[in-house]
């Protein structure tokens, strides 16, 4: 698609905004020490009653500030999300607005469309096959369940995390994601990431700190890494290296759902495979936005809206606010504050 028109359906897209788009018991496969501590209902900060989750489902979202759902999603589902992402690396298919990332290992190396050259496929909003993940009752039974009835997607990826070469690029660093995200308040946001294959500490499963859901944004940068570092790989810098961590296992369909603030990154893929997942963020509609200027999120504000700009062809197009307004979708409810 030439920039010209691009740009004009960025702002046909823009100007629609605000459109709708189109049960299972929790487990924690991991290894590490978590807890479930006591609560009274009157002491939930971080879920809401909706006869959803189980009280101690709730309790252990509370205190750790993440939660496994098993076998959420069918294999049926995580076919076709499989086969859309194939078509997208083929390049068969080109949804608008979509991001392909690709390791940077490899990102200056000879280029063959094929799945082994794409690490990453985010803001998928505008290809129905993907988006549906965003869309799944499944999924948005639970995810009502942090953010009240009024959802919006808000940012979606397809991981493909690669095999490491050799220099542990396949790593992400420990960060939280709210470091990105220029809206509030962060209890009303939640992440569900989805296993589409049998997910360890072999080819590079999540790893959280439990409990640091609790704490504040902390100021996020590159990693100095010898390997070099993907681009948007943001990590902490000063966080507690004594705290405990929880590596996730997972089998193909199980779901986590985690809270903004959660410190959590994953390790090497250190298989010949290729490990992929499917997430979302999503938030309540009725968050709002901020200004991060002069913020700890300013470094990423920055590095984001000058590819943005770039990549529109227009250095000064959009700031931070437009950019989330693109990617923003109403996927339940009847109105959107945000």
């Amino acid at each position: 698609m030439e920039q010209p028109r691009a740009a004009a359906r960025l702002q046909i897209v823009l100007g629609h905004l605000g459109r709708p788009s189109a049960g299972a018991v929790v487990a924690h496969p991991t290894t590490g020490t978590i807890s479930s501590a006591s609560f009274h209902p009157q002491q939930f900060q971080y879920t809401l009653d909706n006869n959803v989750l189980t009280l101690e489902q709730r309790k252990f979202y509370e205190e750790n500030g993440f939660l496994v759902i098993k076998n959420l999603v069918p294999d049926a589902d995580i076919q076709r999300f499989r086969n859309e992402f194939e078509k997208i690396c083929r390049k068969e298919v080109k949804p608008f607005g979509l991001v392909v990332m690709r390791d940077v290992t490899i990102s200056k190396s000879e280029y063959t469309p094929s799945e082994k050259m794409t690490t990453k496929v985010q803001d998928f909003q505008e290809d129905k096959e993907l988006f549906r993940y965003c869309t799944l009752p499944e999924i948005l039974k639970y995810v009502e369940c942090f953010t009240g009835p009024n959802i919006m997607a808000m940012h979606t990826m397809l991981i493909n995390k690669p095999p490491d070469s050799g220099k542990k690029t396949s790593r992400h660093p420990l960060h939280q994601d709210l470091h990105y995200f220029p809206f509030r308040p962060s209890n009303l946001i939640v992440c569900a990431w989805t296993a589409m294959e049998h997910i360890d500490r072999n080819n590079g499963c999540l790893v959280v700190l439990p409990g640091t859901h609790k704490g504040s944004l902390k100021p996020h940068d590159y990693p100095k890494w010898e390997g070099g570092v993907n681009k948007m790989f943001h990590g902490i810098q000063d966080y507690e290296e004594n705290n405990a961590r929880v590596h996730l296992v997972m089998e193909k369909g199980d779901t986590v759902f985690f809270h903004p603030l959660l410190i959590h990154g994953s390790g090497q893929n250190k298989t010949q495979g290729f490990r992929k997942a499917i997430s979302c963020h999503f938030a309540s509609a009725d968050c709002h936005y901020i200004d991060v200027k002069g913020t700890s999120q300013e470094n990423i504000e920055k590095e984001v809206v000058g590819i943005a700009n770039k990549f529109w062809g227009d250095e000064n197009s959009m700031d931070l606010k437009d950019i989330w307004m693109f990617r923003a979708r109403l996927v339940k409810g009847e109105r959107i504050n945000l």
